[in-house]
């Protein structure tokens, strides 16, 4: 197994890296420290701002310092960035489509033991549906550090959806490309195709193998910009599999499973197999525990696989 590396922990490495660009200033809600935004204060201090608990008015905050030219990082917990500071994401940043960075950690329900209360499983359809925003979940460190650089070139707002959990690196920094808007497959295959975001894409390779050795050849995709949707790596694994499992670790509820269904049946309608959060809260426990009990597993990738497969045949 690989080693294992939070997207939080890679976001907070990557502000620090890239933080000699003088036009950064990061701001965070009084949690820095579990943000890891804290690794960007020790080298910038004069470019960190801690806004206290007051998340709607960083947000706001973040707006204004943007309209002087800045890149302005605004992170706190996922469940605050896209759920108490929404009105103001939506109205001060997006509307005017500001040049404000959304670094929200703690996103789903492997933060465990927090609890439903802090455990975002909307962001993704609330942030999707906000126009001008773009959102992008990465799977791993790597794509994590190349995510916040790729947000620093883009101009316009992004929120970028992290974990608090450690994950397996899958990619190697040394040759490894992203693009915003573009998804990767990371396994090809033709009986059907598996479309996972976040910490779901090494749990859908985890279902590749499975599969595999029960004889069945399927694609693996990495969808790690939500919006603007990759329609092209979607229209084509439609049409060269014939089915798809979207696998996210967010309410089934307009997220990836609906951006992917949206794609698919306007443009080559195949069956679509959801698996990810079954319009329920969470609730507290350790995150391998959740991860089983809301079925956010190999195992029922491998069993929503079977199913999309045999429905081809109806």
């Amino acid at each position: 197994m690989s080693k294992k590396i939070a997207t939080r922990q890679a976001y907070g490495d990557a502000l620090a890296e890239f933080g000699s660009n003088k036009d950064i200033v990061v701001l965070d809600a009084d949690l820095s420290k579990s943000t890891k935004t804290d690794n960007f204060r020790k080298v910038y201090p004069e470019r960190f701002f801690n806004m206290g608990i007051a998340e709607a008015n960083m947000m706001s905050v973040a707006a204004g310092i943007a309209t002087t030219g800045k890149i302005v990082f605004a992170s706190t917990f996922a469940i605050f960035a896209a759920g108490r500071a929404c009105e103001q994401v939506r109205n001060s940043i997006c509307y005017p489509k500001l040049n404000v960075k959304i670094g929200a950690t703690h996103a789903g329900i492997s933060v465990g033991e927090d609890g439903a209360s802090h455990q975002m499983i909307e962001d993704i359809s609330n942030m999707k549906t906000i126009p001008n925003m773009t959102v992008i979940s990465p799977a791993d460190a790597i794509e994590t550090r190349a995510a916040v650089k790729a947000a620093i070139e883009y101009n316009g707002p992004v929120y970028l959806r992290l974990g608090r959990l450690d994950v397996p690196v899958l990619f190697d920094e040394n040759d490894y490309k992203f693009e915003i808007g573009k998804g990767i497959m990371m396994k090809d295959g033709s009986d059907v195709t598996i479309i996972a975001t976040g910490l779901m894409v090494h749990i859908a390779l985890e279902a590749y193998e499975m599969l595999k050795s029960e004889g069945i050849n399927a694609r693996v995709i990495n969808i790690h910009t939500i919006k603007p949707i990759d329609e092209d790596i979607i229209i084509k694994a439609c049409r060269e599999t014939g089915a798809i499992v979207t696998a996210e670790e967010h309410n089934v509820i307009n997220g990836l499973g609906s951006s992917v269904s949206d794609v698919a049946s306007q443009n080559y309608p195949v069956p679509v197999k959801m698996v990810g959060i079954e319009d329920t809260f969470g609730k507290s426990g350790k995150p391998a525990s959740l991860l089983q009990e809301f079925g956010l597993t190999a195992e029922n990738i491998v069993e929503k696989a079977k199913q999309a497969i045999a429905m081809k045949k109806l």
